[in-house]
């Protein structure tokens, strides 16, 4: 699978305010992006001219419309937009709410933005997370939606093959974010975490696993019997 370069490319990046999304911003400016623009829900202003800030709550119809308004071409969308909740799954409000931003969120973006991705042959970028393989019980509603959001990144992948659109899986393990704050864990920069998603695009990786503890997991998935068993599952669409 070939991968997409993004040098002179345009990139779009949702929760590009802070976290994983700003170092995906930098990374992407760095290897010479032409353009990015960079979704938060609320305005902020960077430096670089070549970043277009876009208020995007992923959770609201109107603003994703507007956004689409802006950009006028795309080839990297960039997922990153996400909520985890600590819970213990009694009450509802907790589970829909984090299926609201990180299932419905990237399903919404990813529709209104297919059309200019088809155009440019682009790439989807989900961030999904290692949740997604086996639940963290602490946030068990966050881990509930990333295996939803893995499952259609997985969806997404052979049904916009035909259409040249290439979809891409992060696998994100422990991040040195806000969202992991009072985990006493090991944890990746957002900075290297950024540069390895951004490496695993370029070279056309289905599945990216781009830190030390999702990266002991890369190849025994890359050749284990779910990812055969997704291939198989994408044949038959093909053969259809």
């Amino acid at each position: 699978m070939h991968g997409t370069t993004i040098e002179n490319s345009s990139v779009l990046v949702t929760g590009a305010n802070r976290g994983i999304g700003k170092a995906l911003v930098e990374e992407a400016l760095q290897r010479g992006a032409a353009r990015v623009y960079a979704g938060a829900r609320r305005p902020f202003i960077h430096p670089d001219a070549r970043v277009t800030p876009l208020i995007l709550d992923v959770t609201d119809a109107g603003q994703i419309q507007a956004a689409v308004s802006r950009v006028e071409s795309l080839d990297v969308l960039i997922n990153n937009a996400g909520i985890a909740l600590y819970d213990d799954l009694t009450e509802r409000e907790a589970l829909e709410t984090s299926l609201a931003v990180n299932l419905f969120g990237p399903w919404a973006v990813t529709q209104a933005f297919v059309p200019l991705l088809a155009r440019a042959n682009g790439a989807i970028v989900n961030n999904v997370s290692l949740s997604a393989m086996a639940p963290l019980p602490m946030i068990p509603s966050y881990s509930i939606s990333k295996a939803a959001a893995f499952n259609l990144t997985q969806s997404l992948r052979a049904l916009l093959a035909a259409r040249g659109v290439r979809v891409h899986a992060v696998l994100t393990g422990p991040t040195d974010t806000d969202m992991t704050r009072g985990f006493e864990i090991p944890k990746a920069t957002p900075q290297a975490v950024a540069r390895a998603i951004l490496d695993g695009v370029e070279r056309g990786d289905e599945d990216i696993f781009p830190d030390p503890m999702s990266a002991t997991l890369a190849e025994s998935w890359r050749t284990g019997a779910a990812k055969a068993l997704e291939r198989e599952s994408a044949a038959v669409l093909q053969a259809a």
